[in-house]
């Protein structure tokens, strides 16, 4: 694997039960520290088992993935979980908040998991909402908030743990073409100000307009862009 990338996937396939044909076939990108990338395709492409393999919820029938210079592809599930805690933030376009939770326990939640003591949990999860614009929400609940605010929510929880990675999976689709923009911004900044790679699902060529570089899919075929060195960063 090279210095400098932080995705490396060689002839990925992914193939599930019942289905006649592989969702991946033989599937091989590179992505750079630090890029922004976004994955496009029409509905059935693969971008979101893509998604999944790169993000260690899944692993590939056949090929291998590097990421961060260790091999992950064979993983058993509950290493796949310790990659993911330390090294992956996530964001979805349905949020995943917890309901029962305020907006400051949603923060917390990863902290936790990493083994950070209360203190530290709180006072950093409070430092990222003041950041999002949401300082004056800690003790809301999710229902409580619109669609822009949750979707600052999962931004300042994907990020809490100081993730080396950043995957988007349709981020402003739940939301209007204004919101999406500030929600855009606001992974820009975020991106800018802690040199993750962010890599995001979308159907907006609005959206891909914002990332360095765009790989597109058809049929689990990566059609162009999954060579990191067209990156126009």
């Amino acid at each position: 694997m090279s210095g400098s990338s932080i995705v490396e996937a060689h002839g990925i396939r992914k193939e599930f039960p019942n289905m006649t044909a592989p969702v991946l076939d033989d599937v091989s990108m590179t992505i750079e520290s630090g890029e922004i990338v976004a994955l496009r395709g029409p509905s059935g492409s693969g971008k979101s088992t893509l998604l999944n393999i790169i993000g260690c919820l899944d692993g590939p029938t056949r090929g291998t993935y590097w990421l961060g210079g260790r091999d992950v592809s064979t993983l058993n599930r509950r290493e796949r979980a310790w990659v993911r805690l330390h090294y992956i933030g996530f964001v979805f376009q349905s949020f995943h908040l917890i309901s029962d939770n305020t907006v400051l326990e949603n923060v917390t939640l990863p902290l936790y998991y990493a083994g950070l003591d209360r203190t530290e949990r709180e006072a950093r999860a409070v430092e990222l909402l003041e950041r999002v614009g949401l300082g004056h929400r800690l003790n809301h609940r999710p229902a409580q908030l619109s669609g822009g605010e949750k979707q600052r929510v999962a931004i300042a929880r994907s990020v809490a743990a100081q993730p080396r990675l950043l995957l988007a999976d349709e981020p402003t689709g739940a939301l209007d073409t204004k919101t999406g923009n500030e929600v855009m911004d606001l992974l820009l900044e975020m991106h800018a100000a802690r040199s993750f790679t962010l890599i995001i699902v979308t159907h907006d060529p609005e959206v891909a307009e914002f990332c360095h570089r765009q790989i597109f899919l058809r049929d689990g075929k990566i059609v162009t862009g999954g060579s990191s060195h067209a990156a126009n960063a």
